[in-house]
């Protein structure tokens, strides 16, 4: 009976990330459908517009900016939250455990990158392009930092823990999902910046592409947050998995022997 409360209990936090993404990508797809319902390429619509593709922060400053602001603060605080969450569940025990300080000093950073990266989408879409044209770059520059540290910091201690616990195969899956997605956002993250100052239209298109490719970034933690699901408090301490770390050594060492023997 207490096993089936275990798989039940607890469970609400895993759906942070996942709300958040649906509603980053509901946001972002609500504003291209917009945009292309009013003519698309055709000509410009929108009085900070300058090429015929139109930017996020070109439709977000208009008609829908109450939905743009609103899908930026949830987004935000749910990429906040997932971070804390991680962090707290990791020192409870019920994720693996950091081993070592370095891993809960890299965590502890992760968690200020996406605060830093959630504040930054807030204030870019309240100072919109429209009104505050260099407030609302100099905040897009802030997001994309906050964002880009967060992953940077969480990659890394995902990796340490990792190698510590070799064994386990979703700590290696988790990093390398986040490391393939955020390196891939970066490229593209990059090229978006030298657009802007040479070629506008593949700018816009690199823009879209980059947004609804934090989609799948938000999307790894509920990969990760899901690992808790029926784990007790405490139960992953740090010595409990000292010992199961041994217990796995020896038996792949003497299950080595016993193959070579035979």
């Amino acid at each position: 009976m207490p096993l089936a409360h275990s798989n039940k209990a607890h469970w609400w936090y895993v759906w942070i990330p996942a709300f958040g993404a649906f509603i980053w990508f509901g946001t972002i797809l609500s504003m291209l459908v917009t945009w292309l319902a009013q003519g698309g390429t055709s000509r410009p619509r929108y009085s900070s517009q300058d090429e015929s593709i139109a930017y996020i922060s070109d439709v977000g400053a208009d008609i829908l900016k109450p939905l743009f602001v609103t899908g930026c603060c949830i987004t935000a605080v749910s990429f906040f939250m997932s971070l804390v969450v991680e962090r707290y569940l990791r020192h409870s025990g019920r994720l693996i455990p950091n081993m070592r300080r370095r891993e809960k000093v890299f965590s502890v950073f992760a968690v200020f990158g996406s605060l830093l990266g959630g504040a930054g989408l807030i204030l870019l879409s309240i100072f919109d392009t429209k009104r505050h044209p260099s407030l609302h770059r100099s905040f897009l520059l802030v997001f994309m930092v906050g964002v880009i540290l967060s992953a940077l910091f969480t990659i890394i201690e995902y990796r340490w823990i990792s190698k510590d616990f070799r064994y386990l195969r979703q700590l290696r899956t988790a990093y390398i999902a986040k490391g393939t997605i955020a390196g891939i956002l970066v490229v593209l993250a990059v090229a978006f910046g030298i657009c802007l100052f040479v070629a506008l239209n593949p700018g816009a298109v690199l823009e879209w592409t980059i947004s609804f490719g934090f989609t799948f970034y938000l999307l790894t933690f509920y990969y990760d947050l899901r690992q808790a699901k029926g784990v007790q408090k405490n139960e992953l301490n740090p010595e409990a998995m000292r010992r199961q770390r041994r217990w796995v050594m020896m038996r792949q060492r003497f299950g080595g022997t016993r193959a070579s023997g035979r």
